[in-house]
């Protein structure tokens, strides 16, 4: 689906992040681990076309345009006074497709109820956005990402603040998300339960340590000293 060859990327003619060569296969769960400041958002900023490499390419599959991609950052997760019902917001996740016809569809509308049952808020349908837990917010944004996501769905610090326990069970959550539907996902994380889910790892310091699979990573010295021993 992606592939990134000697990338450098930045701001204003000044490099944050360089030397990466990777790539993304249908149905990968790419990690994106690294301290902070080490160019993960930068990254990201540039697999979603937001920013342009200053060297290098990044190259996307003839079959993939960014209207079928789903995205979520923390900063939009941490923003709780949406004074919005919670179909709404979900259905929104669709607006990025959608030309002059300004109603959702009836395979829209569905697309939304099944996101809902997969990430069991359905029961939350007529409820307000602002009055639900952290938890819960994170489980609507999350769906309305999915709704946005036809191929591929980016991650950036989705959980950060959470209970580590509520973490845990969305990264569960995303595990099968991308196991039963074949939805590739690149997220941004630092946290150990991202190793769960996982099934390969690019790991920056304001340059490529290591990129490979979850279990080489784990073994390897990079993924000792980050994870601080962490095992599967």
């Amino acid at each position: 689906m992606i592939d990134c060859q000697n990338i450098s990327l930045g701001y204003d003619g000044h490099i944050v992040v360089h030397g990466l060569n990777f790539f993304v296969e249908k149905g990968d769960f790419l990690l994106v681990a690294g301290e902070n400041g080490s160019g993960k958002s930068t990254l990201i900023k540039g697999l979603l076309r937001l920013i342009n490499p200053m060297e290098g390419t990044i190259n996307f599959s003839t079959d993939f345009n960014q209207s079928q991609t789903g995205y979520l950052t923390q900063q939009i997760a941490a923003r709780q006074d949406f004074p919005a019902g919670v179909l709404e917001i979900i259905l929104a996740g669709n607006l990025g497709k959608k030309r002059l016809w300004p109603f959702y569809s009836q395979a829209e509308k569905h697309k939304a109820e099944e996101n809902m049952r997969l990430l069991d808020i359905a029961e939350l349908k007529d409820c307000c956005f602002r009055e639900l837990s952290g938890g819960q917010q994170r489980r609507v944004l999350l769906a309305r990402s999915l709704c946005a996501a036809e191929k591929l769905l980016v991650l950036d610090e989705p959980f950060a603040g959470l209970d580590p326990l509520i973490s845990t069970e969305l990264y569960r959550l995303l595990e099968t998300i991308n196991r039963e539907t074949d939805m590739t996902i690149i997220m941004v994380s630092h946290e150990t339960g991202a190793a769960d889910c996982a099934t390969k790892v690019l790991h920056l310091q304001k340059r490529q340590l290591f990129f490979g699979s979850m279990e080489d990573y784990q073994r390897s010295e990079t993924g000792r000293e980050f994870f601080g021993g962490y095992n599967v």
